[in-house]
């Protein structure tokens, strides 16, 4: 089985990867983490850049929990990537960070982890940054 890690290049982000690193290792789990993008990856902040993402693998190999990065575009919202990775590695369980949002956010906009949390096939494991880091 393996921990999918859904990356956003923001303190939300990092506070899903350092949980995704500690469930992976915890169980004894590789660890997949995968970043989305819309198809607007140019544009789209929540794309990981390449120093971005030289930041996650040197945290992935400090770690020493086997694990492997993909960036994924589709046609589709961040949490279409993420869900299609948890059904293709198995995943035992899906990290995820959220962010504060107003309610009438929520109504307007929807949300990538709200979809995640509602659809995936397995549990989900859903974390705030750190205070400072906001």
């Amino acid at each position: 089985m393996t921990v999918v890690c859904g990356y956003v290049p923001t303190p939300q982000g990092r506070a899903a990867l350092r949980a995704a690193l500690d469930e992976a290792d915890r169980r004894g789990e590789a660890l997949h983490v995968v970043n989305t993008s819309r198809g607007d990856a140019l544009v789209d902040p929540r794309y990981a850049g390449a120093d971005d993402l030289a930041e996650v693998r040197a945290m992935l190999e400090e770690s020493g929990v086997p694990s492997t990065v993909e960036q994924r575009v589709t046609g589709h919202d961040g949490a279409e990537g993420v869900l299609a990775a948890a059904r293709e590695h198995g995943a035992s369980v899906v990290v995820i960070g959220l962010r504060r949002r107003s309610p009438t956010g929520k109504l307007l906009f929807g949300s990538a982890a709200q979809r995640v949390l509602l659809e995936a096939d397995c549990p989900v494991l859903a974390v705030k940054a750190p205070v400072e880091e906001r």
